[in-house]
């Protein structure tokens, strides 16, 4: 694919040099006056209204897990420029334990982890006709998401990112991803180099208790969506209604009995790692 500037220049240090950012706070409070979240020194683009702050702020900026510290992990065949980065386990271990993780607080850091995954991802796979156009690909994008020009789903500000930006990491949460390469569909090897970036699924459900694919599964299929940032519905039309007879002796209970369960469960889950 090709690109052409329209917004930025290919002269900026940065692609956020032609806007301006300033510093804020980011308070919500309930109707009692109590206080739901408090962030000091949110940098955001002067043009953003307080409400937009808000949300990137208490919803979409990772709050644990960055390191101070960052080194970049050369790749065969990748830009220097687009490469990931990792902790800097070296230099970390000279700083005090208890510094040497952060959050995000600058809304920069989330639109560049963000644009530039999307184009480490788009250069792995062969998308770009050149190194340039990644990087057009790259500036544009970071200024259009500072811009409100455009915005991906609720799980790609979560997800997206954090290991080619950060290193961020953990065990393999049963998610699926296909392959770039092959096309093959495979389960993913970790928790975030292919993260959980997609936003809205309509389940099926088999009539069965506790094999996979039945009543039981559902919750767990539903908390692998939500923890996740994303939402979730199910066609239930393959359950049996109340009172029908079941094949081990007794009558079912119908659907609401274990909607309750799916109901509760869903409540306790802090979607995105932070309340939905």
């Amino acid at each position: 694919m090709k690109f052409k500037r329209n917004f930025t220049k290919a002269d900026w240090k940065t692609p956020f040099d032609g806007l301006r950012f300033e510093t804020r706070k980011s308070e919500i409070k309930n109707p009692d006056g109590s206080r739901v979240f408090f962030l000091d020194n949110v940098v955001v683009p002067d043009s953003w209204s307080q409400v937009a702050t808000d949300i990137i702020a208490q919803k979409y900026f990772r709050k644990a897990g960055i390191p101070v510290k960052l080194k970049t992990i050369a790749e065969k065949g990748v830009p220097k420029w687009l490469q990931r980065r990792e902790a800097d386990s070296e230099n970390l271990d000279k700083i005090e334990a208890g510094s040497r993780l952060k959050g995000e607080t600058d809304s920069r850091e989330v639109f560049s982890r963000l644009s530039g995954c999307w184009t480490y991802w788009g250069w792995k796979y062969n998308y770009f006709d050149s190194e340039d156009d990644a990087k057009v690909f790259y500036d544009e994008m970071c200024f259009m998401l500072a811009s409100q020009m455009a915005a991906p789903n609720s799980p790609q500000w979560f997800n997206t990112g954090l290991h080619w930006a950060y290193g961020v990491n953990g065990p393999a949460q049963g998610h699926y991803y296909v392959d770039g390469n092959t096309g093959e569909l495979k389960k993913s090897e970790d928790a975030y180099s292919h993260p959980q970036p997609h936003a809205c699924f309509i389940q099926g459900i088999n009539d069965d208790l506790v094999n996979e694919g039945g009543i039981m599964d559902l919750w767990v299929r539903e908390a692998r969506l939500f923890k996740y940032g994303s939402g979730t519905g199910t066609n239930f039309s393959d359950l049996r209604g109340s009172e029908e007879p079941l094949s081990g002796g007794g009558r079912s209970s119908g659907l609401m009995s274990f909607l309750k369960i799916g109901d509760r469960a869903a409540g306790a889950i802090k979607s995105g790692g932070t309340t939905r």
